[in-house]
């Protein structure tokens, strides 16, 4: 087997493909690549038996076909110190031996057969699949406002992934820890069918990692796991079982208080006054009235004390709410808008927190549970 490929070009698809890999796998095979060359086309394949990862990249002249599978570490640490330029691989079919060429240069090692690569077990999950079609900037989006607020509790499996709640007009992307929740609504495309699927934190990841924002991706879903197709990526991934929470139950619909303020002013003055905050709980208060918003923070173990007052517009009762800083911060880095929005009702219920506007398609909204708190 013999065939011409840019080095650069090939390094992107390696590297891509290879996050489907574990840094320990119970099958020391799974430590490689599979290459499955055929044609003026070369396929790179990467498993951790739950999820499969496929790229496809043309090479030039081409000789011969066949399975082989090379280190994943190696190859890819290899051609990423490679320069530019075109490469060759040459494979002895007797042997396996594998030599990597350019001017100046030469690799060679022994490739395992491909045919020892192990192949998921396809299993008859029954029903119809569902499929349709979403631009790769609708889907990665979904995953960028969500991907943060997933669960690590193992309590709690159907809160360690992202939902894909879909409808016929759009998608709307789902996560939640109890603690905050986030529910993006996306209608750039209409899917045109209707079903739900919980993703789990890997393949969100390597999705968000691997597919591009102008890729139109198929979206193939059957009753345990889903298919993810671009032109140059293939990504078979397994779902959680169990049913997300009813996320609509927990979003309050009338929060009477409003407050409007500069995001980029208010994150960095949570960071700051988050500093000096109890150890373990994070906890802030904030005092909101007449226009204004006063932050403190105390951690009395070491006897220190943060105060600040922002401006703001706010419309609602005088009110002090306790939140946890670090949870606030990541929403609000999250939001991208100039002004946030928060809607309050009391000390004690759930605050919706807005963008000021949202995106053309979209419908952005984060919750925070408050904490106690006794006095200011």
């Amino acid at each position: 087997m013999k065939f011409t490929v840019p080095s650069k070009t090939l390094y992107s698809y390696v590297s891509a493909v290879s996050k489907v890999i574990n840094s320990k796998n119970a099958l020391t095979i799974l430590n490689n690549f599979l290459f499955r060359f055929e044609g003026n086309t070369l396929t790179i394949t990467a498993s951790d038996m739950e999820h499969t990862l496929t790229a496809r990249v043309l090479v030039t002249d081409p000789e011969g076909s066949g399975l082989f599978c090379i280190d994943a570490r190696r190859m890819v640490e290899l051609l990423g110190a490679i320069p530019e330029q075109p490469i060759q691989f040459d494979i002895d079919d007797s042997n396996l031996a594998v030599k990597i060429t350019y001017p100046g240069g030469e690799y060679n090692l022994i490739a395992i057969n491909g045919i020892e690569y192990p192949q998921p077990k396809k299993e008859d999950e029954g029903g119809e699949p569902m499929e349709f079609t979403a631009p790769g900037e609708q889907v990665i989006k979904g995953i960028d406002n969500t991907l943060f607020a997933v669960s690590g509790d193992e309590l709690r499996p159907q809160m360690m992934g992202i939902l894909w709640d879909i409808t016929p007009e759009a998608i709307t992307f789902v996560a939640t820890d109890t603690r905050k929740l986030v529910r993006y609504r996306n209608s750039m495309s209409a899917p045109g069918v209707e079903g739900k699927f919980i993703l789990p934190v890997k393949p969100a990841t390597i999705i968000r990692n691997v597919f591009g924002k102008d890729a139109e991706v198929k979206i193939k879903v059957e009753a345990k796991s889903a298919t993810f197709e671009s032109d140059d990526y293939t990504f078979n991934c397994r779902f959680i079982k169990g049913n997300f929470p009813d996320y609509n139950r927990v979003i309050p619909q009338n929060n009477p208080s409003h407050m409007t303020i500069d995001r980029s002013t208010f994150v960095n003055a949570v960071r700051r006054v988050g500093i000096f905050v109890s150890a373990g709980n994070g906890l802030v208060k904030f005092k909101l009235g007449d226009d204004k918003v006063v932050l403190k923070s105390q951690d009395n173990t070491v006897c220190s004390m943060a105060f600040e007052e922002l401006p703001c517009q706010y419309e609602g009762n005088a009110m002090v709410i306790g939140l946890s800083a670090p949870y606030l911060v990541e929403i609000c880095t999250t939001i991208s808008t100039t002004d946030i929005i928060m809607k309050l009702s009391d000390p004690g219920r759930p605050v919706v927190i807005v963008p000021d506007e949202n995106e053309a398609d979209s419908d952005l909204l984060m919750l925070l549970m408050p904490m106690n708190v006794t006095d200011f």
